[in-house]
């Protein structure tokens, strides 16, 4: 295997061949970085790149594996959003508005480490995580691999943007109202939003509110469970990959809250997922289920957003450095009284309750994860920010549910359009059930692989 292809083997594979002798890290995270010097000038999806200790890390590995030692990602490129803590480095947050550094590394980057990983870098995101698409005024636009004329979405659409151009093997993104799912359907990932508190946030807690999730952003559905199991060790989501059982999956095209359209690609997308399903001896039901139709649940979301964007902007060094349009945001979250606020998380329990009466007779939930294909790079930047708001809410809108019920949700590759861009559909389970979701995309990916298809613009 050349040094491309292992580029775009995915965490796993890159795994098997260090660990066989095939390949050095020193050689795979030489071509990694050389390849951000040579497609990262156009895609900007790393904040911070860690060239001489990656170098120094990958021969630390190569050391180790010489001597016969082993850890799961031993060797292996990755890369982490720039919202997770690494000593000695602000935690900027799609910022220029923090300067206080972090004492330690988070528990991510932690177990990362420990596992044998080289952390090649720090991905871009949008200020505070608050957009579907990644972009600043001050660091500008980060493009879709795919196109560079789109968004590879957000807000960790860095992490999306590296791995689907080949520049690390896999990432780590956080999920607060579908921002991993979102990139990762832009940019033909696998994503996985894990069960709330499966993947420790230390030393943050109840990030937003208890609505953000961390989890692996990949090419490949056994790349996501090699990182599963290392950031939440004790479950082997490894081995949920290749099982196989009968499933019970309804399929929803109906929106969360009334009169959202859905593009007629998406809508193709998921029937033909949920054809494919049937046909490997699946049992596939359509259904409406109430909650997507509750006008109550988008409200709840809007004032645990806008909230989140209040709390979080006042606990920067510098918030005058923010964009305007972040500033707005924040104010909007100012402006709540607080009993509303009290009233918006007071209805988590019943909204979790609702929503997971759909599997008392279903294993999965199958959905479309955006209402249309990726956006344009600023698409949205003439319009006023509460528009903004409600664009992003329309096309976002099968996603925040599960961030306030904290079930586990992925995005999985589903085709393309007729232009070339990525679609994508999300499988959602019930409570702690990352597995099932991990044993149907392993199920899809081997009917119909999307990791050989590669972004044309970036060999």
């Amino acid at each position: 295997m050349d040094l491309t292809d292992a580029c775009f083997a995915g965490a796993a594979r890159q795994a098997e061949l260090l660990r066989s002798g095939a390949l050095t890290s020193r050689a795979l995270v030489a071509e990694c970085l050389r390849r951000i010097d040579r497609h990262d000038r156009s895609l900007n999806a790393f904040r911070l790149v860690f060239t001489d200790r990656a170098l120094a890390d990958a021969e630390g590995a190569d050391a180790r594996l010489a001597r016969g030692e082993d850890a799961p990602l031993l060797g292996v490129p990755v890369a982490v959003k720039e919202d997770l803590a690494i000593a000695g480095l602000p935690t900027t947050k799609g910022t220029a508005a923090v300067d206080t550094t972090a004492p330690a590394d988070s528990e991510i980057v932690r177990r990362l480490r420990d596992a044998g990983a080289v952390i090649v870098g720090r991905t871009r995101m949008p200020e505070l995580g608050l957009w579907p698409y990644t972009e600043s005024t001050w660091a500008g636009a980060t493009r879709n691999p795919w196109s560079p004329d789109h968004s590879p979405g957000g807000s960790s659409g860095g992490s999306a943007a590296a791995v689907a151009a080949g520049l690390v093997g896999a990432a780590v993104g956080t999920d607060g109202a579908g921002s991993i799912r979102i990139p990762s359907a832009c940019t033909g990932l696998f994503g996985l939003k894990p069960q709330r508190g499966h993947v420790p946030l230390t030393p943050d807690r109840d990030v937003w509110g208890g609505l953000v999730a961390a989890g692996p952003i990949t090419r490949h559905v056994a790349d996501a469970a090699l990182l599963l199991d290392v950031l939440a060790p004790g479950d082997d989501h490894t081995a949920a990959v290749t099982a196989t059982r009968t499933l019970r999956i309804a399929v929803s095209l109906r929106t969360w809250g009334r009169g959202i359209p859905v593009d007629a690609e998406v809508r193709d997308a998921v029937l033909d997922t949920a054809g494919l399903l049937a046909d490997l001896g699946h049992d596939v039901t359509r259904v409406d289920p109430d909650t997507l139709h509750d006008v109550a649940g988008p409200a709840v979301l809007a004032a645990r957003y806008l909230h989140s964007a209040a709390t979080t902007e006042r606990a920067l060094d510098r918030p005058d450095r923010l964009d305007a349009r972040t500033r707005a945001v924040a104010a909007l979250g100012r402006s709540l009284p607080a009993p509303a606020v009290r009233a918006a998380l007071s209805q988590t329990a019943k909204l979790t309750d609702h929503a997971n009466r759909l599997f008392d007779h279903h294993d999965l939930l199958l959905t479309p994860v955006l209402t249309r294909p990726p956006l344009r790079v600023g698409e949205w930047n003439r319009r006023p920010t509460l528009a903004a708001l409600l664009a992003a809410a329309r096309m976002t809108t099968f996603l925040p549910l599960w961030n306030i019920t904290g079930n586990p949700a992925a995005s999985v590759p589903a085709g393309h359009t007729r232009t070339g861009l990525p679609l994508a559909v999300q499988l959602v389970a019930t409570t702690d059930d990352d597995r099932t979701i991990l044993t149907a995309a392993g199920q899809l990916e081997r009917a119909r692989p999307w990791a050989d298809r590669r972004p044309p613009a970036h060999p």
